[in-house]
């Protein structure tokens, strides 16, 4: 019986031969890397240090043109000057109702929604008791900027206009913006709003993921329909010359605003959407109001003429990833140490002036930070610069390979082989294969245990006889 479990034991050492054990990826905790996406430019503002023949003269004291699709900067001057917004500052409020309350909701009026505003500040004429409808007072607010239509919402969200402002603050601060301060919810002179143009492009730019946003801003006319309190409809106009005039229209308008604000003169904030590009606007201190309309529409048509925003191919950059990981594995031959673990984070996008897309670039990776100690067989991480380098010396870091470097032995298999119908059935085969080589021995030793005990029972039974 020893010999038959030996025997066994045998085939089962045979199996184990055939399936090895799977290699363990080690460090399976591990917490995910840092972001690898990297911008384009982390600051998003080194455009702003290109000299750009085609740029528009403007006569604002401060402005911007922000492209949302590369999160960068295509053009500006003084753009974190703290400036007065005026009305502009409705954008806050609207975003905030858009967010938080649904379009449908019936908003009653209340004496704080319309009391203390200035006579001579715009307004739909609410009435106490009255109940519109959250979309009729958004309406109201961009197309005719009505300040008690704007307030009506404030007070919808927070209950107080004082409870919204802090609200306001704490949105901008969500939203990146680091020079504005609101002391109320619709542009208000006498309480002095701060903001600047970088400020309110993000706001407009969050705006503007808000289809209803840009459906009702480029709307011509609203049509009100009668209330509890007000027996005829009412019909509110758009204001905005982009437009409500031909002189002034621009095709791809997409939302936006306008303000007065005495001692801080004529301001803008306007969107823009063409070939997928999304463009955001902001001219603030403009001295005349059509001359606002007259840059924006410069400052858009340079955006888009001027500069080029390309897509990031991530399959682009497999072959210069893969040349980098042997590069690396094999700067590493004759120590302790491989590439254990790697993965390739790029951006989306890579805005630039199209002058110099038009002269081609090239794609490579910067290696020089990449110092390993092949003493330490702790592993290492390195995160390594994708670039893209045009033909007119400017670089661009467009993504992060990310390497792990550790022991052999803690190698983390990367790309398995692909598992395909023949894998499986080849699987299966050797696998019955086994069983039926097991099943054969098992016989065989079975065959052999019987065999001999036959033989010992005859010399048994034999010498039994010679006894008697």
């Amino acid at each position: 019986m020893k010999k038959v479990l030996s025997i066994l034991f045998a085939a089962f050492t045979a199996v184990c031969f055939l399936f090895p054990a799977s290699v363990l990826a080690v460090n399976e905790d591990m917490d995910d890397p840092e972001d690898g996406i990297v911008s384009q430019n982390e600051a998003h503002d080194d455009l702003l240090n290109e000299h750009i023949p085609e740029a528009p003269s403007i006569s604002g004291s401060s402005y911007i043109l922000l492209d949302c699709q590369a999160d960068t900067i295509l053009l500006g001057s003084n753009i974190n000057a703290q400036i007065e917004p005026a009305a502009v500052t409705k954008l806050m409020t609207v975003l905030i109702a858009l967010e938080e309350l649904d379009l449908d909701d019936t908003v009653t009026i209340t004496l704080p929604m319309y009391i203390g505003i200035p006579e001579n500040y715009y307004t739909l004429g609410v009435t106490e008791g009255e109940q519109l409808s959250v979309r009729d007072l958004i309406y109201a607010t961009l197309l005719e900027s009505d300040n008690d239509a704007c307030l009506a919402l404030a007070i919808k969200v927070s209950g107080a206009e004082s409870l919204f402002v802090g609200k306001m603050n704490e949105r901008a601060s969500e939203l990146g913006c680091t020079g504005t301060v609101f002391t109320n919810c619709y542009g208000n002179d006498a309480y002095g709003n701060l903001s600047t143009a970088h400020d309110l492009a993000l706001i407009l730019a969050e705006c503007t993921e808000h289809q209803d946003f840009m459906d009702i801003s480029t709307t011509f006319q609203h049509t009100i329909a009668a209330t509890n309190l007000y027996s005829e409809s009412r019909i509110v106009s758009n204001a905005n010359r982009f437009v409500s005039t031909q002189e002034y229209s621009y095709d791809y308008y997409t939302g936006g605003l306008t303000g007065f604000a005495d001692g801080a003169g004529y301001s803008i904030a306007a969107s823009a959407s063409k070939n997928g590009r999304r463009l955001i606007g902001v001219i603030l201190g403009a001295t005349d109001t059509a001359g606002r309309y007259n840059d924006m529409i410069s400052l858009f048509e340079c955006g888009y003429s001027s500069f080029t925003t390309l897509p990031i191919d991530q399959g682009e950059f497999m072959p210069l990833y893969n040349e980098t990981i042997e590069q690396i594995d094999s700067a590493l031959l004759g120590t302790e140490l491989t590439v254990i673990q790697s993965s390739l984070d790029m951006s989306s996008h890579i805005t630039t002036t199209t002058a110099r897309v038009s002269l081609g670039s090239t794609n490579t990776v910067d290696l020089s930070s990449v110092i390993i100690d092949t003493t330490s067989m702790d592993n290492q991480d390195f995160r390594i610069p994708v670039l893209r380098i045009f033909n007119d010396g400017k670089t661009y870091i467009v993504g992060v390979l990310n390497v792990r470097v550790g022991q052999k032995d803690n190698l983390v298999p990367v790309n398995p082989e692909k598992k395909t119908i023949w894998s499986a059935l080849k699987g299966l085969l050797v696998t019955v294969i086994v069983i039926l080589v097991l099943i054969i021995i098992l016989i065989y030793a079975l065959m052999i245990f019987r065999k001999r005990a036959k033989k010992r029972a005859s010399r048994e039974f034999s010498n039994k006889n010679k006894m008697l």
